[in-house]
């Protein structure tokens, strides 16, 4: 037990120190080539800190393991939005620009509204089964490709983004800190994930209260860490985008790809767990025009903070 205590501490700090390297590697990147922050956090950051969420979601469809797959993107993307959304908002208010009202936050909705349409064909419309089919999987894998590309493409920094007090590096350097950042948010994630499961296995808690608790949010923590240390840093847009980037991907690119490896059943999702997920996105489009506009504030993170207290006491007590 001692063992596993010190590799999960070992975790916890790489994930922090990666996050840390990851924040001044992108953000130096982007004041240099005049790409904005929101785009960096929304593609590379995004992506990367989705690592963890890939392994475990590819490997359990290769092991014919949909529940789990499924359910560690669900519940990623739901503590994603309502924990490390709540917690840094409670850090500092996070901006939100006319860029993410226009794109990025209903094309999160959009994409949530896909993959509970794709996965629940049976259910909404009597047709088919309740899965992701391999062709469900090249089409999410297609719209991956095109939000890459458009964002790239449709990039201009954001005047409301404010550049000043960003530390800018060698190009070289920067990369070497995005490089060691992402690996070190990766090696952490896996070490938190796998000592924290061997912990709860120790204290005897069943394997579908591990899925649902220590793999949803063990597979997060490099998003967590890297969106506190953005908001202390003051780089709100890096945060939002972090989160926005994270959770597309996690539903185009992890579960399409997932679903080419192997059809993923949706038999184990409830209309709670993919409402949480939908209710998410949504809430982060009225925390736009709520109290303080086009903000979310403190206030809307403690909202976000009872909303995954609510849902994880739901999953607790429907074990």
């Amino acid at each position: 037990m001692v063992l596993q205590i010190f590799i999960l501490l070992a975790g916890l700090l790489l994930i922090l120190f990666g996050a840390n390297w990851l924040v001044d590697g992108s953000s130096s990147i982007a004041k240099r080539f005049g790409i904005s922050e929101f785009v960096i956090g929304l593609t590379i950051v995004g992506i990367g800190t989705s690592t963890p969420e890939m392994v475990v979601s590819f490997l359990s469809s290769f092991q014919g393991k949909a529940d789990m797959a499924i359910g560690n993107i669900v519940g990623s993307n739901i503590f994603n939005t309502m924990m490390i959304l709540g917690v840094t908002a409670l850090i500092a208010p996070l901006a939100i620009t006319k860029s993410n009202l226009k794109k990025d936050i209903p094309l999160n909705i959009i994409v949530t509204l896909l993959l509970i349409i794709l996965g629940m064909n049976f259910t909404l419309f009597g047709k088919g089964e309740d899965q992701l089919s391999r062709l469900d999987g090249v089409i999410l894998l297609g719209v991956f490709a095109w939000y890459i590309w458009s964002s790239f493409r449709s990039d201009n920094a954001d005047p409301e983004e404010d550049g000043d007090g960003i530390k800018e590096y060698k190009t070289g350097i920067s990369v070497l800190l995005i490089v060691a950042g992402l690996a070190g948010l990766i090696i952490g994630g896996r070490l938190f994930v796998n000592s924290a499961t061997e912990l709860a296995k120790m204290f005897g808690v069943s394997d579908k209260f591990i899925a649902i608790t220590v793999m949803a949010a063990g597979t997060s923590m490099p998003e967590l860490a890297t969106c506190v240390v953005a908001a202390l840093k003051g780089r709100g847009q890096l945060a939002l985008g972090n989160v926005l980037g994270s959770n597309i991907s996690n539903i185009l690119l992890i579960l399409g790809g997932a679903a080419l490896i192997n059809p993923l059943s949706f038999s184990g999702m409830t209309y709670v767990d993919l409402g949480a997920v939908l209710l998410g996105a949504i809430f982060l489009l009225g925390s736009a025009y709520l109290f303080k506009k086009k903000q979310l504030d403190r206030f809307e993170g403690a909202i976000l903070l009872l909303m995954e207290a609510a849902y994880m006491w739901y999953l607790i007590a429907n074990l």
